[in-house]
């Protein structure tokens, strides 16, 4: 239960690392939502790794479209 909710890895790649199918692995979430599965501590040390993978994952966008040739006006009118 741990790996799925600290892995940062997604609930199908989970599931096929411990070999269950998708249904049974939500089945197990499902009955141990409510059980202290991971301390306090533990849970938010997993959201802010979960907000810092986001933020790097739009950091990491917003640099692939930096590097992206610009098309300038000033070019496209000379081809004319």
């Amino acid at each position: 239960m741990r790996i799925a909710l600290t892995s940062g890895l997604t609930r199908k790649q989970v599931a096929d690392d411990l070999g269950v199918g998708m249904s049974t692995l939500n089945k197990w979430m499902t009955a141990h939502r409510d059980t202290d599965v991971m301390s306090k501590e533990d849970m938010s040390f997993a959201q802010e790794n979960d907000r810092l993978r986001r933020e790097n994952r739009i950091l990491k966008e917003e640099r692939e479209i930096l590097k992206r040739p610009r098309c300038s006006s000033r070019a496209k009118s000379r081809e004319v």
